[in-house]
């Protein structure tokens, strides 16, 4: 049986960031609408992490870079986002993470009670820097 797959997304195709992040051990949490959370999104992209799950982090060229460990799984509100989720996310306020999403999901209609399930992780091995 294999490990559940995890893929973060970049601005294009050849953005490593948001890998290169958790690899240096300063993004501990990704963030998703509940819709897609729990959807596969292809072949490098299971959703539906739970806590305890190991997981094989790739970058958008389908490259195994890392391994995480799920901590946590919880649904937020857009309007009240935790500091911790926040600053594991890598920004510096929750208003950046507000801004940041919006601009990514230009399609949604971002209000203040729109949910979000946040994946919480640690880092359990490096493959490939």
């Amino acid at each position: 049986m294999r490990l559940k797959r995890l893929t973060f997304w970049g601005a294009d195709d050849n953005d490593d960031s948001l890998v290169v992040s958790v690899i240096e051990g300063r993004k501990t949490v990704t963030a998703d609408t509940v819709e897609a959370y729990y959807q596969p999104y292809g072949e490098f992209g299971d959703g539906s992490y739970a806590p305890g799950e190991l997981i094989e982090v790739y970058d958008l060229r389908q490259r195994l870079r890392c391994l995480i460990r799920a901590t946590k799984v919880y649904t937020i509100r857009f309007g009240d986002i935790p500091e911790e989720v926040w600053r594991g996310e890598t920004f510096e306020s929750a208003e950046q993470f507000r801004q940041v999403h919006i601009d990514a999901l230009p399609h949604l209609e971002l209000h203040d009670d729109f949910e979000f399930v946040t994946l919480h992780f640690e880092l359990v091995e490096v493959i490939a820097r």
